[in-house]
């Protein structure tokens, strides 16, 4: 059985899911229904979708124009760091980490996260919501969606204790190969910033994160957001000789570095770890 605060929040990530799709099947420029639209086809409220609606505002997926209406905002500049060989081993922030578990329940994939992880909207996904903790203190929210043939059996306990990796391999066979995860900066909601404990509309970073096992099998789908005044993200970067530049070498651009500095080195091997900063 669902609690009232875990329909509350199931009800917000259907609305996200919903206007993501929107947003990843149109092109830059192409309208959004209008919010009146919106709420009729969804079955909620007004505040329900406007608070959807400014998250994906204020991190630049959409935009408003005054008496015009709701558009899919421009494309956003992506940068790939090249890994090195070992950059997959990736070292553990500092700190001591616990998990919470908020919500854990059983629901349909739907359009996006079924596509996603490659299976079908009506099929079944483990959704849990948990909180990361560091030393005790709340750094971080994470929202997971594992598909519910890849977890049999799985309880909320299990995503409480250890690490969720090793538990995947010991108690299901499933070895996770790799994953590709983007970051962004955001800021926290009213939700988010009451459970990590930050003023509303604070600086907040927000991974996404699609994980796949040995067989090339999406296992995983998370977005987590970081509270932005303690975490970080380091880059080690390796500028040293490298392979010769490829065609466009000399309009490619490293993060941070300004453009033409490295051009002539190719790709830049690189290895990202988080990063714990001390409380204020």
């Amino acid at each position: 059985m669902v609690s009232e605060p875990a329909r509350s929040a199931l009800k917000r990530e259907r609305v996200r899911d919903y206007l993501m799709e929107l947003v990843e099947s149109r092109s830059p420029g192409d309208p959004i229904p209008s919010e009146r639209t919106l709420c009729e086809q969804l079955g909620v409220s007004r505040p329900t979708l406007r608070s959807a609606v400014d998250e994906l505002v204020t991190t630049g997926l959409l935009v408003r124009e005054h008496g015009r209406g709701m558009f899919v905002a421009p494309e956003k500049i992506t940068q790939e760091l090249a890994p090195s060989r070992h950059a997959y081993h990736l070292p553990q922030a500092s700190g001591t980490w616990a998990s919470r578990v908020l919500e854990f329940t059983t629901v349909q994939a739907g359009a996006r996260v079924g596509r996603k992880l490659h299976i079908s909207p009506a099929a079944e996904i483990t959704y849990i919501a948990r909180l990361r903790l560091v030393d005790g203190e709340p750094m971080a929210i994470e929202y997971l969606h594992v598909p519910a043939a890849v977890v049999p059996g799985l309880r909320p306990a299990d995503m409480e204790s250890g690490d969720f990796y090793d538990f995947l391999r010991e108690r299901h066979g499933v070895r996770v190969h790799e994953a590709v995860q983007s970051i962004e900066p955001t800021v926290t909601n009213e939700e988010e910033a009451r459970l990590i404990g930050v003023p509303v509309l604070s600086p907040a970073l927000l991974f996404e994160r699609l994980t796949k096992d040995a067989t090339g099998r999406p296992v995983e789908y998370v977005h987590s957001v970081y509270r932005g005044d303690r975490y970080r993200i380091v880059s080690r970067l390796a500028l040293g000789d490298a392979s010769p530049p490829g065609p466009q070498s000399a309009s490619q651009h490293h993060p941070g570095i300004p453009p033409g500095d490295l051009a002539g080195r190719g790709d830049i091997p690189a290895l990202m770890v988080g990063d714990v900063q001390p409380g204020t």
